[in-house]
């Protein structure tokens, strides 16, 4: 939201307000490329691939590995294996999370929990190395050479012209091709934001109150009013042409509310909100205390309208009339 000073109410309001198709194609998304890399392993050699970091509600990713031996496969807590890589003979103890066995050609997908997770393939054949660890891989094609050198302490990283700096003995290249969520149809779409219509606190009566000047720029157009009040009240959103003609004529109120699906009726303290198209024209909030309410002397009401306006990318709504 670009209005940060709104309730966090509004916010969720908002996201829940839009995601109904009376806006227009929904986004339409998918797995796409994104960067890649080859690494070479010696048997029982590791190497430290991508880093992710899934919110509060984890997370999930989308990888295509190729190696030209059997690999082994799996996600791991970052922290955990950043330790590991300085004490080498904790590796095996690692929690491995989505771990896939004997692997030379996939799709590998993991559900992962909250927090930084690091996938990280080893290479399945025994090593002729009595260690334990017997090290990590050489990048072929990293997409940062900098980045994956220092960040993850990889020995050698081919510049592109030369050889791998390394010698290895039994080589197995794995191909890696990482892959992001992101939109691929209707990507750009109209952009809307909470305004305040309305907001006031007044010294109750028994008169009615008229607030006009409220004309749906969409269709589907959300507003949410919010009423406080010591008596209960009737809150309503009224054609302007009728709200205009209730003073004058009283004896319609009854009448104009029984064809209005906008309304609270006896309500103190309520948020509720209504949806208008551009077809509906202008509109009007009424405010007045129940016909049975005891107006107290001095007493405030509180009443406050915010509307979901389109603020950006205006011209497809135009575009879907």
């Amino acid at each position: 939201m670009r209005n940060t000073k709104m309730p966090f109410f509004f916010a969720i309001l908002l996201v829940c307000a839009f995601d109904g198709p009376s806006f227009g194609q929904q986004r339409v998304f998918n797995w796409m490329p994104a960067n890649d890399e080859s690494v070479r392993l010696d048997p029982a050699y590791y190497h430290t691939a991508r880093t992710y970091r899934p919110g509060p509600g984890g997370g999930n990713n989308h990888v295509d590995i190729k190696a030209q031996k059997p690999i082994t496969i799996f996600m791991t807590p970052a922290e955990d294996w950043n330790l590991a890589l300085q004490h080498p003979e904790d590796i095996s103890s690692l929690r491995q999370i989505c771990l896939r066995e004997h692997v030379v050609e996939t799709t590998y997908v993991c559900d992962m929990p909250p927090g930084a997770m690091t996938l990280v393939i080893r290479d399945e054949r025994n090593s002729l190395d009595p260690a334990v660890f017997a090290g990590l891989g050489a990048v072929l094609k990293p997409d940062d050479k900098v980045g994956q050198a220092v960040g993850v302490g990889i020995a050698a990283v081919l510049t592109g012209q030369g050889s791998v700096t390394r010698r290895f003995v039994s080589p197995n290249d794995v191909h890696i091709q990482y892959y992001r969520w992101d939109c691929v149809e209707n990507c750009i779409q109209p952009e809307y934001q909470w305004t305040r219509q309305i907001k006031e606190k007044y010294e109750l009566t028994s008169f009615l109150k008229v607030y006009g000047g409220f004309t749906p720029d969409h269709d589907g157009e959300q507003i949410s009013i919010k009423i406080k009040s010591p008596v209960p009240m009737v809150v309503a959103m009224l054609p302007s042409q009728v709200a205009n003609q209730l003073h004058a004529r009283p004896e319609t109120f009854e009448s104009a509310l029984e064809k209005n699906a906008c309304q609270q009726r006896g309500v103190q303290s309520l948020q509720f909100e209504c949806k208008f198209d551009v077809a509906d024209g202008p509109q009007s909030l009424i405010v007045v205390p129940e016909a049975s309410a005891r107006v107290p002397n001095r007493k405030k009401a509180e009443i406050e309208m915010l509307a979901a306006r389109c603020v950006a990318n205006c011209e497809l709504l135009e575009s879907k009339r």
